[in-house]
């Protein structure tokens, strides 16, 4: 019952899950004291805003380099040094607040530079897993880390509210210190071989946008990464919490808190499931069976008026989202060549950064277009829609059977070469035919 998820035992999965781990950590604790300083400034949810406005604007402007820069240079080397940036940017916090901490702009340009530093190190880190750990046990790895991540977004923030009330300088000395830790534990992961190239790389600007090249021609990820995109744009309800729990739901503070933790609950229990079992066949059947069923989830979420009702919605939304996840990242991670994954990784990354940014701000125009309930309960029947119709529009997808015989496979048509997914094959076999 205790031993190690199969993904854990592999040493160097191990090291880098443990860093991004505490990477996670640190940047959750820091966010904490980050907003409750910015607000203390004006009083204003604006300002807020700007502060994550401000992070997000890096990532989607430099993705395509980071991206080249994953794709041709020691990625363990780009993971630690962004770390170490970001402990930088941390230590200058701390700064900021031995002075007072009483100028918004500060805070906003180190928000940048937080960005900055996740743009180019989110590409590499994301590409490191599936670059040294097994197919065979990439699902299961893909899982952990989502599992690593979702603790950290459930411990973090309360353990940085503790640091905050006992000194605001002790949040930031212990996340920089953690950060420093997380670099140094990347240097203990085997470093891969080079990232070699399979043919001739095109010129120019053609080599910065091919990762969004093989995407559009990659039915089976364009089709994962855009559904994603359009379930969490319109099925989302997390920005609308705060008006359930206080007018709908009549509840206060803590059962705020109750709420949005159930959704990380409902992932980390099924995070944990898919450490231990991965997923089977059926796979592409199985993603928009579950977006379907977090469409349902929202619906009733939507309607309910019990509290206890409603906080199990959430966690049903969670658990089946990251399924969802799970299947969109092996997918990702195996039908994507190594040399480029980089590129890919920034490309996806932007997607799921806007889906998220993006999808607070639909449903807050949503809700004040046609009321909170009609709003949450339309995107939830919207998500089940697009689970439908996807069927139809990427049959690629929908038609995946076991993740772990997704695979790229090149075949010559002439000068060109046609990428295609599909399932493993012997050594032994031709290649296909265009």
């Amino acid at each position: 019952m205790f031993d190690l998820p199969p993904a854990l035992l592999h040493r160097d999965f191990r090291r880098l899950w443990a860093s991004m781990v505490g990477s996670g950590f640190a940047t959750q604790m820091v966010a904490v004291a980050v907003g409750w300083q910015v607000f203390a400034i004006h009083r204003s949810a604006f300002d807020l805003g700007l502060i994550g406005l401000a992070e997000f604007a890096p990532v989607a402007l430099l993705a395509l380099p980071a991206g080249q820069l994953a794709d041709r240079l020691p990625r363990t080397t780009l993971v630690f040094v962004s770390n170490l940036a970001e402990a930088l940017v941390v230590v200058l916090l701390l700064l900021v607040t031995l002075g007072g901490a009483r100028e918004l702009w500060q805070f906003v340009a180190l928000a940048a530079l937080t960005g900055s530093t996740a743009a180019f190190g989110n590409p590499a880190v994301r590409s490191l897993t599936p670059e040294i750990v097994p197919a065979d046990l990439l699902a299961g790895a893909l899982a952990m880390r989502s599992v690593g991540g979702q603790a950290a977004t459930i411990a973090g923030p309360a353990l940085g509210g503790l640091l905050f009330a006992i000194r605001p300088e002790v949040v930031y000395a212990a996340g920089a210190a953690i950060l420093v830790a997380a670099a140094l534990l990347v240097l203990g992961v085997s470093r891969p071989d080079a990232i070699e190239a399979a043919g001739p790389e095109p010129p120019g600007v053609q080599r910065l946008v091919a990762g969004i090249r093989f995407i559009r021609a990659t039915p089976v990820i364009l089709g994962a990464i855009s559904l994603d995109l359009f379930a969490v744009l319109f099925g989302g309800a997390v920005a609308l919490l705060p008006l359930f729990a206080r007018d709908i739901l009549h509840t206060g503070p803590f059962g705020l808190g109750v709420l949005r933790s159930a959704t990380a609950v409902g992932a980390v229990i099924a995070g944990l499931q898919l450490t231990r079992r991965p997923l089977g066949a059926h796979a592409g059947r199985t993603l928009l069976v579950v977006v379907g069923t977090f469409g349902a989830s929202m619906i009733v979420f939507g309607l309910s008026r019990w509290f206890w009702l409603s906080a199990l919605a959430l966690a049903v939304s969670g658990f089946v989202d990251m399924f969802s996840m799970n299947i969109r990242s092996t997918t990702v991670a195996l039908a994507t060549p190594n040399e480029l994954r980089g590129r890919v990784n920034a490309v996806e990354g932007v997607f799921v950064g806007a889906s998220n940014e993006l999808g607070a701000f639909e449903s807050g125009a949503a809700a004040a277009l046609l009321g909170a309930v009609p709003a949450v309960v339309a995107g939830g029947a919207i998500t089940i829609g697009l689970a439908v119709v996807w069927r139809w529009v990427f049959p690629a997808l929908a038609t995946v059977d076991r993740l772990e015989d997704v695979r790229p496979l090149r075949s010559a048509a002439g000068a060109r070469e046609v990428l295609v997914v599909g399932r493993a094959r012997p050594a032994s076999a031709p290649e296909p035919a265009d």
